[in-house]
């Protein structure tokens, strides 16, 4: 795939880092990096993008853990991505999942023209986020220019075609919603909905119309590979396309079945090969067992008269 080489600093001005928010909420800490990026013409509907965002962190916190948070949502933008950072003193409860406050949040906005382009962007952020010594440089920046330099040197790789490949793990989320909708109640409906249709946006058409058509025909759309094997059809992946399913975002589909798949959970895989692993020491008992209980009650002897 031909890619092209950027930075963050492509999408990110000085005049786009609040370097002390005001805020000390999550909602109203959002609301004042959307205001910044309206005041500089970098978006257009501050209520549906407010909405957007509000969805997605309904769906799951966007807080990566270590003070870091990266709401986002995909709205028509003036460019193709949005971006504006604010940097929170005393922290901010973002419901993260090692339970630190945020210290920084950066707020990504992008086009809905270019679906993917945040999976491509956020990759970018995870490769430089998760050293230690960044984090570091980060939250410890002096002021907004020194942030603003550290946060440029954030390498990101875009493909130049116009449609991104999304992520498989979309699919697989998708196909759970609506399988789960299938049996919902009408209290919990509503909502299901809202999230398939985030979830769907994010997405592209031709993937959807396949996805579609497999849920249609066979009630799911995705199966996970497990030791090799397609969990489907059970028919062998080769060697090259099980490593890259594990190692990548990228959409592979099975060539026997046609579904996609996706890599199986490990925790899943593990208590599975636990639960095999159980049962087969039990069998020596079970099969003792049964024997025994197929064998010929022992006759009574007489009583002596």
């Amino acid at each position: 795939m031909n890619l092209r080489e950027t930075t963050f600093g492509e999408f990110l001005k000085p005049s786009q880092i609040i370097f002390e928010l005001k805020s000390q909420d999550k909602l109203e800490a959002i609301e004042e990096l959307l205001d910044s990026l309206v005041k500089q013409k970098l978006i257009n509907n501050k209520d549906l993008t407010l909405t957007r965002i509000v969805d997605r962190e309904n769906l799951e916190s966007t807080a990566l853990g270590h003070g870091i948070a990266v709401p986002h949502a995909r709205v028509d933008t003036e460019n193709q991505i949005a971006v504006a950072v604010g940097r929170s003193p005393v922290g901010i409860d973002f419901q993260a999942p090692d339970g630190q406050p945020v210290n920084l949040i950066i707020l990504v906005i992008w086009n809905p023209t270019i679906p993917g382009l945040f999976n491509h962007l956020f990759a970018g952020l995870a490769r430089f986020l998760i050293k230690p010594e960044n984090r570091y440089r980060i939250l410890n920046a002096r002021d907004k220019n020194e942030l603003y330099a550290v946060l440029s040197e954030i390498h990101f790789s875009f493909p130049r075609e116009d449609k991104i490949i999304n992520r498989a793990s979309l699919l697989k989320k998708l196909q759970d919603i609506e399988i789960r909708m299938r049996r919902a109640p009408k209290d919990k409906l509503e909502e299901l909905q809202k999230h398939r249709n985030l979830i769907r946006e994010d997405l592209d058409q031709s993937l959807l119309a396949r996805f579609d058509l497999l849920m249609e025909r066979y009630g799911y759309a995705v199966a996970e590979v497990v030791d090799g094997a397609c969990r489907s059809c059970n028919m062998s992946v080769s060697t090259q396309m099980a490593s890259a399913i594990e190692e990548s975002n990228d959409i592979y589909v099975c060539e026997n079945c046609g579904k996609y798949l996706i890599a199986a959970r490990k925790e899943r895989v593990a208590r599975e090969k636990t639960e095999k692993e159980k049962i087969e020491k039990e069998k020596p008992a079970i099969k003792a067992k049964a024997r025994k209980a197929g064998e010929p009650t022992p006759k009574k002897k007489p009583a002596r008269k």
